[in-house]
């Protein structure tokens, strides 16, 4: 019951995150894109400080690391790869503008939706290993959701959406990790062997998107020393939080 009433509660605060498209009715083009290189920034660090200090580990605590976590580890950054490149939907977090195009808004609205139900199975699994682990990966979904859905309501604005559409289909996108969710808690509450399957998997996840979604995307931009100082510090913050997670937890 607590894994349950954590985990619904928290894809609940991740699917409030799509609404944060409605700040970028205030924000210029430019402050915008400035402030998103900074949260991906973050978000990288925090996916990889889950990954690798708190879901690796948790993975390997019972048999050390053993083949099986290896191969689904990899199978995690393969389900991430499938999504991306078979439903042709980019994991990107800049909004589109005619410098910087996206494909047809309903494919990226299909495959966001793909990879919310994949969120929702990675934050209901996790409360079923630990309460600090569903915890510190609930953290790492929402940094990681912010420049994410900033980036999709772009996509859908560009791709001829009114912006009060593009929120309304944006929030419906995001109801899919709460069915993930269900379907994880359930799933695991009923397969003993479920939660260890799927946290190298959830770490597999997070270390494709980290490593091949966000770190490329600031390598395309070209910062002065201070900016670029700056995105280290937030991606080194990022990977801290996860840390202090684990100590304080």
């Amino acid at each position: 019951m607590v894994a349950w009433l954590y985990g619904l509660l928290s894809v609940v605060v991740v699917s409030s995150v799509s609404a944060v498209g409605i700040f970028t009715l205030w924000i210029n083009d430019s402050k915008l894109r400035n402030l998103l290189l900074y949260l991906v920034s973050f978000s990288a660090g925090s996916l990889f400080g889950d990954a690798f200090i708190n879901l690796i580990p948790e993975a390997t605590e019972g048999n050390g690391f053993t083949t099986r976590v290896s191969l689904l580890i990899i199978i995690g950054i393969l389900a991430s790869f499938f999504v991306e490149r078979v439903l042709q939907w980019r994991h990107c977090h800049i909004p589109t503008t005619s410098e910087h195009p996206h494909s047809l808004a309903y494919m990226n609205f299909f495959g966001d939706s793909v990879h919310n139900l994949i969120d929702g199975l990675i934050v209901g699994g996790s409360y079923l290993a630990s309460v600090p682990i569903g915890i510190s990966t609930t953290l790492a979904v929402v940094f990681h959701e912010i420049p994410q859905e900033l980036g999709d309501f772009g996509v859908l604005v560009y791709g001829g959406f009114s912006r009060r559409k593009a929120l309304w289909f944006n929030f419906l996108t995001a109801l899919t990790a709460i069915i993930g969710a269900s379907f994880s808690l359930v799933l695991g509450s009923a397969l003993e062997g479920f939660v260890p399957l799927l946290i190298p998997f959830a770490a597999g996840n997070f270390i494709y998107i980290a490593g091949s979604d966000l770190i490329p995307e600031l390598r395309k931009d070209t910062p002065e020393l201070k900016k670029a100082g700056l995105q280290m510090a937030a991606l080194v913050l990022g990977v801290i939080i996860m840390y202090l997670l684990l100590v304080l937890g």
